[in-house]
């Protein structure tokens, strides 16, 4: 099975360092084909910015007949784009995906292509009235501050992300845009040991953050068979959240394996795929996790609804403060995702039940 060694550790530093705004995908794109362009039967970028990597089995190669299965993982991450030039170095900003405001204060940012350094800012505790402080801080009340000296360098329209570099943190990451790199970074492995018994249809999205508009576009150009999200899912496993049942939703937790989808706000997972994923899990060992009904969406929101329909489900590495600053998630559980995805493709067939609807 497929390891995860210091190679692929760089990999996923240099892919989460990287800033990739949904609509401003650039950087991650770059980094994405370096690696995939040796490995693939062809590699194309599209109108929209999606890069599609075909690999093609041995048979389809001879004129043989394989599976067409659709793996994708999206390349953008939540962020912010300046929408007014207030001087002396002050910007007011809209959020760019889901972010929570609350958060946000103190945080330090990537501004533009040039990376200028800058900081959320709002009126500090000295300035507030009693009555304020009862309140979250709005958005409109907070700027981005890049210093009068590097005023210039930012203009109206630049995207910023958070400025938090990868960090191992023993068995664990710590790092930015986790959501979803570990499925960018899982991805291009299995490009890269593409399996020979069907044609591996590999697309790097762009836009999933603001409407899983890259994988709609993706999937009707390649009309797989089968389709596959990899992603990054919240780990319910930071108590106590509230007074909820811990067993209502979500239900993930770090170091217990990717987290295979049965439903979120945007697709019921396919029964067969999960069926499937189930069963190469148990019989190879490999540790898993049933993510159970909740909201988000991955991209298999947008896959499974293209063409006649393609039957598909979404896989995911486990991580804590997702859309934040900084998320925490443990390398076993992205090891155990990249084996079951590898194992799990290198063993269907032409003719496997899972093309079917239901049992």
């Amino acid at each position: 099975m497929l390891k995860i060694g210091q190679e692929q550790l760089e990999l996923l530093e240099r892919l989460t360092n990287a800033c990739a705004v949904s609509g401003d995908e650039g950087a991650v794109r770059k980094i994405v084909l370096e690696e995939v362009k040796p490995h693939a039967d062809k590699v194309k970028v599209d109108a929209m910015g999606n890069v599609l990597v075909t690999c093609l089995g041995d048979a389809a190669k001879g004129g043989g007949e394989r599976l067409k299965v659709m793996v994708a993982a999206h390349m953008d991450e939540v962020g912010f784009m300046i929408i007014s030039d207030e001087k002396e170095g002050l910007y007011r900003f809209s959020c760019v995906g889901g972010l929570d405001p609350r958060q946000l204060v103190g945080k330090s940012l990537w501004v533009g292509k040039k990376r200028v350094p800058g900081v959320i800012g709002a009126k500090p505790i000295h300035l507030t009235k009693r009555e304020e402080r009862k309140r979250a801080v709005s958005l409109d009340s907070m700027r981005i501050d890049v210093g009068p000296e590097n005023g210039s360098k930012v203009k109206v329209g630049d995207m910023a992300t958070f400025s938090t570099k990868f960090t191992r943190l023993g068995k664990s990451i710590r790092a930015k845009a986790l959501d979803d790199r570990f499925g960018v970074a899982t991805l291009i492995e299995l490009v890269k040991h593409a399996p020979k018994n069907i044609d591996l249809l590999a697309a790097f999205t762009v836009q999933e953050e603001v409407g899983l508009r890259g994988a709609g576009v993706a999937a009707y150009t390649f009309d797989p068979d089968l389709g596959f999200a990899l992603d990054c899912t919240p780990a319910r496993d930071f108590l106590p959240w509230d007074d909820e049942d811990e067993n209502a939703s979500y239900n993930t937790r770090l170091g217990d394996g990717p987290a295979i989808y049965t439903a979120d706000s945007s697709t019921l997972s396919n029964p067969r795929l999960i069926k499937y994923l189930v069963s190469t899990a148990e019989e190879l060992g490999i540790p898993y996790q049933l993510r159970q009904p909740g909201g988000g969406g991955t991209d298999a929101g947008a896959i499974h609804r293209q063409r006649m329909g393609i039957p598909s489900v979404t896989v995911s590495v486990p991580a804590r403060y997702l859309h934040t600053a900084a998320l925490i998630s443990r390398v076993a559980d992205w090891e155990a995702t990249l084996a079951l995805m590898h194992e799990a493709l290198g063993r269907l067939g032409a003719g496997d039940e899972v093309l079917g609807i239901r049992d």
